[in-house]
């Protein structure tokens, strides 16, 4: 931008390098909240969730991201660690979402308070009946953006998404994810594809929708497959700090050698409980909240 003030957020990009991330720290569990109800895999443990998070916010500002801590103020709140799913943020303000997930239906005004405490413009929001989560949201350019219609997110959610983002010049192209285990586990677009460079993408393809893997292959987008153990810890979920800068869970060591080999920057970091047992990777753990671009607007 040539004159004025730099924006301090945008960018239709996750790949671009990641200025300006916002986390939301593990808040301590009451009784009332049910470890189950929220499927996690077993009870909450607080204080190994807060130490791995600290270092997983320590991983983000070491490598040049602001980092912005927000504060989790209600104990029913667990999955709010993940801001990634209630907002989406574009060029020209937030886009607020509509959860899939009931016990996650709340994080949305959160993120609405956070967005304007930040001073970013909110340019609309998903209404009900509409579902739209931002796990299914994935950019592939600047100018389009896939999104996976599943148990999370419907196709009204879709149609009111498309119209929120047409001044903007985003196409939205959407895919059918699958079944698999049914609607109370979480299946996102997300959890079978990262871009980490605008021609390198990770990916699950036993789950992947075929039309989606032509048309990546047509924009000659390149694969790293996630190999089928390593799906299970969330393979396909890696967080670009940058081109080719790529942050996962390290129980993925197959998955990080073969992107070393593909000439990624490799970063792994421990998540017992801030991950695995709440089934959210480091993609999920952040909003980006501004991302440079790498390539000139066509």
């Amino acid at each position: 931008m040539s004159g004025g003030k730099r924006k301090n957020f945008g960018g239709h990009t996750v790949v671009g390098p990641l200025k300006r991330v916002l986390v939301y720290p593990p808040v301590p569990h009451e009784n009332s909240v049910s470890w189950e109800e929220f499927s996690y895999l077993q009870r909450m443990d607080h204080e190994k969730a807060v130490q791995e998070h600290e270092a997983f916010r320590k991983i983000l500002r070491d490598a040049g991201a602001d980092v912005i801590t927000g504060e989790i103020d209600n104990p029913q709140l667990q999955d709010a660690i993940f801001p990634f799913d209630p907002v989406m943020i574009t060029d020209a303000g937030a886009i607020l979402l509509q959860m899939g997930k009931r016990q996650r239906e709340l994080e949305v005004e959160l993120a609405e308070e956070t967005m304007r405490d930040l001073g970013i413009p909110i340019i609309g929001r998903i209404e009900r009946p509409g579902r739209v989560e931002g796990g299914d949201c994935l950019w592939i350019d600047r100018y389009t953006l896939a999104v996976g219609r599943g148990y999370r997110t419907n196709q009204e959610g879709i149609r009111q998404l498309t119209e929120i983002l047409r001044p903007l010049h985003v196409e939205v192209v959407a895919y059918d994810l699958p079944h698999w285990t049914g609607p109370a586990d979480c299946l996102h677009l997300l959890s079978l594809i990262s871009m980490v460079d605008d021609h390198l993408a990770v990916v699950y393809k036993p789950l992947m929708a075929t039309a989606f893997l032509q048309e990546l292959d047509n924009r000659g987008i390149a694969f790293v497959e996630v190999p089928e153990e390593e799906f299970a810890t969330q393979g396909p979920n890696v967080l670009a700090l940058g081109q080719r800068h790529c942050l996962l869970l390290k129980e993925n060591e197959v998955t990080a050698k073969r992107l070393a080999d593909a000439g990624c920057t490799v970063q792994t970091y421990t998540g017992d409980e801030i991950s695995h047992n709440r089934t959210g990777g480091p993609t999920c753990l952040t909003r980006p909240i501004l991302r440079e671009y790498t390539r000139a607007p066509r």
